[in-house]
């Protein structure tokens, strides 16, 4: 008897489990058409003010510049010589 009390109380936690992991994945499914959206509402926007106003060039950060160079390093090279 004993026994089906624990099986009884496992199946009903697994399926509270089921039910929040549902849950989850429905936000989770909400959240990411809602970030595609807005990116795609951003970029329409930025191409409406770019046509507005097209002698103001938005310039892309320039890449910051290389003042040391990683040289490649075997690593038989570095192990310990006896």
């Amino acid at each position: 008897m004993v026994l089906w009390g624990i099986a009884g109380v496992a199946l009903l936690i697994a399926l509270a489990a089921l039910a929040s992991a549902r849950r989850a994945a429905r936000k989770l499914e909400t959240l990411n058409q809602s970030y595609w959206e807005l990116r795609y509402d951003f970029t329409r926007l930025r191409s409406q003010v770019a046509r507005l106003d097209p002698e103001q060039v938005e310039e892309a950060p320039a890449p910051p510049p290389a003042t040391s160079q990683v040289a490649f390093v075997p690593l038989a090279s570095m192990k310990k010589k006896q």
